[in-house]
């Protein structure tokens, strides 16, 4: 088939989802500031592009896997409890 045949922007397509979805996960999830489980303090921090604040209520980090995502939203939620 020709260039226009089916399945052939797939691979722009993909890369472009791909892209947005990243952007959207990334923008302004950054970690806010936490008390530990020893109650210490821990100012709030910035994540680098296409990375985002992860993990717990007591431990944040910032990494690139959107299972470990831990929101603002969510953060704020540990903040009430």
């Amino acid at each position: 088939m020709g260039s226009g045949g089916p399945g052939s922007g797939w691979p722009l397509a993909g890369t472009l989802l791909v892209a947005v979805a990243a952007s959207m996960v990334a923008g302004g999830e950054d970690c806010l500031w936490y008390v530990d489980r020893n109650g210490s303090w821990h100012p709030g921090f910035d994540c680098e592009f296409f990375t985002f604040c992860c993990g717990t209520c007591h431990q944040r980090y910032c990494c690139r896997d959107p299972l470990r995502l831990l929101t603002e939203r969510q953060q704020r939620h540990c903040l009430a409890f």
